[in-house]
């Protein structure tokens, strides 16, 4: 920073993680544009940084979070009623913490059992780190070149991970072309997942979330593209769904530590000082 002032430490790991993908993650290219993900260190800087982040710091009580509804911060009555309510019935709640046109981060809090269906992140980088809790993972990359089934629009991916991920797990990476694009999730018992997408879902940029079956590669052929596969089992066919698919999930109040972008450019812009003809100084 100009006349040598030192920059003071960020004020909370919410904050840190700002902006560390601020400096990280630059404004997507226009429509249609393909963008490389960043470099491998700079991801590494940002994982590790959320390997250390604790459901307290999120503002995500830990004296309720073995819970059903895996929301321990909230002690409305609603939801109080709601742990009466069938598993199924308990809705996903997504906790927004920031948001621009470079990156998104955000929390899901999924009750025991919820799932989040298969589905993909076109041309995103995503971290996610398990808070609390565990889920089954299930994720697949597509195969290049192109394999298409025969009589069904379905394409062929590649199995990256089938397993269940807990808290002491480290973070995540996925990236446009590997890494597991395509993944579910189905929450073993209650749990929250802190998601960094970078650049966000976007309907204007071509960047819209698409839902998927899958289906054993034994289901369907390909005249014969899928004869020298490794192992059958690490491989399916995805097929688009084309129906709207209804997920039940709801927006809930983030009660962590705030993004201080506001009042950082404001810091930044007090120190700028502006010599007048008259030798007078204006403090922006």
């Amino acid at each position: 920073m100009a006349w040598g002032v030192t920059p003071r430490p960020p004020s909370s790991k919410v904050q840190a993680l700002y902006e560390l993908c601020k400096r990280t993650f630059p404004s997507p290219p226009a429509a249609g544009a393909s963008s490389s993900p960043p470099p491998a260190p700079a991801i590494r800087s940002i994982s590790s940084l959320m390997d250390t982040i604790t459901p307290a710091d999120v503002g995500l009580r830990d004296d309720n979070i073995e819970d059903d509804r895996g929301l321990g911060f909230f002690e409305s009555n609603f939801l109080k009623s709601s742990a009466r309510a069938a598993r199924w019935a308990q809705p996903i709640t997504y906790l927004h913490v920031y948001e621009c046109d470079a990156f998104t981060i955000g929390i899901f809090c999924l009750p025991t059992s919820a799932v989040i269906p298969l589905h993909d992140h076109p041309g995103m980088t995503v971290l996610s780190k398990i808070l609390y809790g565990s889920m089954h993972v299930k994720s697949y990359d597509w195969i290049e070149p192109t394999v298409i089934a025969n009589r069904q629009p379905a394409r062929l991916a590649k199995l990256h991970k089938d397993d269940v991920l807990t808290s002491s797990c480290p973070t995540s990476v996925l990236y446009p072309q590997s890494g597991g694009n395509l993944h579910c999730f189905t929450s073993v018992a209650s749990c929250a997942v802190l998601d960094v997408l970078a650049p966000p879902y976007s309907e204007d940029n071509g960047r819209i979330c698409t839902y998927f079956h899958d289906y054993p590669l034994s289901s369907l052929s390909a005249d014969g593209q899928t004869d020298e596969v490794d192992s059958p089992d690490n491989y399916a066919w995805i097929e688009a769904i084309n129906t709207p698919v209804h997920i039940n999930m709801r927006h809930g109040m983030y009660a962590g530590p705030r993004v201080q972008w506001f009042e950082q450019l404001s810091r930044a812009c007090s120190l700028f000082i502006l010599a007048t003809p008259n030798m007078s100084f204006i403090v922006i």
